[in-house]
C-alpha cells in the first residue's frame, strides 16, 4: 500500500508535508499499511521559498508496480516548478499510475501535470481557482471537465484547487488506501471535525 510522493522543484512545504503527516499519523498510531517513499528528479529538491529537502528516491529507481498511490504537491511556476512537472519523464509516471489503475493525489496546480499527461482527458478535475482562474482555464485546454469544486474525485484521480484543500485530499487518499471508518479515525484523532456519517464531500 505504499504511496509515492514526488517532490517536484519548486513544490509547495505545505502541500507535501500534509500527505507525510496524515499517512504518518495513520501508520504510527493505528498500525495502517500506508508507507510512503518520497521521490525526485533529484535527491535534493528545492522547494518553493527556497526549503531544501531530501527524498528516499529519484523518478530512475522508481517502478511503479510496488505502488498504490501517486501523491502530487502543487508547487510556484517562479520557483521552477513546471520545468519538472511537465517533463516527459514524469508524465509518463502518471500515466503508468493510471494505466494501473492507481490512485493520484493532486493538491492544486499539482492538476495541470496530470492534465497535460492526457489521463484526465474527458475526466472531471480541477485547479487553482483565483487569479482569475487562470489555472483552471489552462486545465480546460487539456480537454478536462473543470469543476469548480473544493475537491473533485473522478475514478482514481483526485483533483483539489487551492493549498487550504490540502488536508482533504491527503484524507481522502488515506480513505481510498483504506477505508472510510479508518480515515475518519485519524481525521478525528488529528482534530480535525468528522461528519455524523463519517464522511468526507
Amino acid at each position: 500500500m505504499k504511496t509515492l510522493l514526488f517532490a517536484l522543484k519548486g513544490f509547495e512545504t505545505m502541500e507535501f508535508s500534509v500527505f507525510v503527516d496524515v499517512l504518518g499519523w495513520a501508520r504510527h498510531d493505528y498500525k495502517y499499511d500506508v508507507p510512503v517513499v518520497t521521490c525526485g528528479f533529484q535527491k535534493e529538491v528545492i522547494s518553493t521559498f527556497n526549503v531544501p529537502i531530501l527524498v528516499d528516491k529519484t523518478i530512475d529507481e522508481i517502478n511503479v508496480d510496488d505502488y498504490a498511490a501517486l501523491a502530487i504537491p502543487g508547487g510556484f511556476e517562479e520557483f521552477g516548478f513546471y520545468e519538472e512537472a511537465y517533463d516527459e519523464r514524469f508524465l509518463h509516471l502518471i500515466r503508468e499510475f493510471d494505466r494501473q489503475q492507481k490512485i493520484i493525489a493532486a493538491i492544486c496546480v499539482a492538476a495541470l501535470p496530470v492534465g497535460k499527461s492526457g489521463v484526465l482527458r474527458g475526466r472531471k478535475a480541477t485547479t487553482y481557482h483565483l487569479g482569475g482562474a487562470f489555472r483552471q482555464k489552462q486545465l480546460k485546454e487539456f480537454q478536462v471537465e473543470v469543476v469548480n469544486e473544493p475537491i473533485v474525485v473522478d475514478q482514481n484521480i483526485i483533483t483539489s484547487y487551492c493549498p487550504e484543500t490540502a488536508a482533504g485530499v491527503a484524507f481522502k487518499l488515506l480513505e481510498k488506501l483504506t477505508s472510510n471508518e479508518k480515515m475518519s479515525i485519524v481525521k478525528h484523532a488529528m482534530g480535525f471535525k468528522v461528519k455524523e456519517d463519517l464522511g468526507i464531500r
